[in-house]
């Protein structure tokens, strides 16, 4: 085979070197690589969706919470009944000679009529169950706000197992005194 005449001047080489300025000078087409995908496309796409199910759960186009706030309404709530309870005197545990004592009032926040009239027939019971459980305490479980959170906490739960079936919704505190 016979090679093609190669114009004067001009080597194979002088042509490699022509084609690769020419690839080089033509506009290249770019790919998105993995990490701008990521960053430019799908990460915005994701913060957008997220935005939007929060703004809908949120109930500001109309969500769920609009839909349960919409529910809510034709419910009428009842004025809580208040039952005092009678004014209870207790002696403290104590380490030493002096003796330690809590006064205590109280009211109950009931349901109903109804429930005034249960706990009624029950305050005896009450009573004694309040009675065993503050002649347990120490001065130091009565100190700062978290013992007093759990002083209500543990008489409501005595109020609401004996004056079953009557719903006591909290334990409100009237007076308290630790001498």
């Amino acid at each position: 085979m016979a090679k093609a005449p190669q114009p004067k001047g001009k080597t194979p080489e002088a042509d490699e070197a022509q084609g690769d300025a020419a690839a080089a000078e033509a506009p290249k087409k770019k790919k998105f690589s993995g990490k701008k995908l990521v960053l430019f496309v799908l990460l915005p796409l994701l913060l957008l969706g997220g935005g939007g199910a929060g703004a809908y759960m949120m109930g500001l186009f109309g969500g769920a919470k609009a839909e349960q706030t919409a529910e809510a309404k034709p419910e009428e709530t009842k004025p809580s009944v208040y039952y005092e309870m009678p004014e209870m005197l207790v002696n403290l545990v104590t380490t030493g000679k002096k003796p330690s004592y809590l006064k205590l009032k109280v009211s109950l926040e009931l349901k109903d009529e109804e429930a005034s009239k249960q706990v009624e027939a029950v305050l005896p019971r009450i009573v004694d169950s309040f009675q065993v459980y503050l002649r347990a305490l120490r001065v130091e479980d009565l100190q700062g706000s978290a013992g007093i959170l759990r002083l209500r906490q543990e008489l409501l739960t005595r109020v609401a197992d004996a004056a079953k079936p009557a719903e006591v919704h909290d334990v409100l505190f009237k007076e308290m005194l630790v001498q």
